[in-house]
This record gives C-alpha cells, structure tokens and sequence, in this order.
C-alpha cells in the first residue's frame, strides 16, 4: 500500500462584486425588496393591531387571538427582514471560518 501523505491545496476563493454583469442591478433589487417587505410588516402589524383592538372592545376572543397572532407574525417578519443582511453576513463569516 502506498502511505505517502498526499498534499491539498487549500482552495481560496472569495466574493467579488464584478464576476457577472448585472450584479449592482441585482442589489438595487434586493434592496427595494428588503423596502417591499418592511412596508408589508408594519402594514400587517397596522392592521392586526386595528383588529385586535375592535375584535377585544366587542368581546370576540377568537378574532382577538388571531390578531395577536397577526402581531406576533408581522413583528417576526420585520425582524427577519431588517436583520437579513446581518444573518446572512453572520452565516458567511461563520462558514468561512471553518
């Protein structure tokens, strides 16, 4: 058997921002749908909030706990938004460092 110890290289290879065309355009697009999605969560967390509070002053506790629901879902929607950047940045060191 052959026991010589086989040397790797290790691969080095890192993201650029110029390896395709059309990359600047393609963040303007995730940027405007981090914009879309942030607008969607507070108008969600608007409008549950609206529901919960005519739902509770009309003594409805199944809609009044689908609104908080709609709350909870919304609120956890605009943080996974806003923090997408961070996540995927947080995940990219991570991955790199193993």
């Amino acid at each position: 058997m052959n026991t010589t110890p086989v040397n790797i290289t290790p691969v080095n290879i890192t993201p650029n921002t110029n390896g395709l065309p059309g990359i600047s355009e393609l963040e303007t697009i995730v940027g405007a749908l981090l914009t879309l999605g942030l607008v969607a969560s507070v108008a969600g967390l608007v409008l549950s909030a609206i529901v919960w509070a005519v739902a509770s002053h009309s003594g409805n506790v199944h809609i009044v706990g689908r609104a908080k629901t709609g709350v909870v879902v919304s609120a956890v929607a605009a943080m996974l938004t806003g923090g997408a950047v961070a996540l995927v940045t947080f995940f990219s060191h991570a991955g790199a460092a193993l």
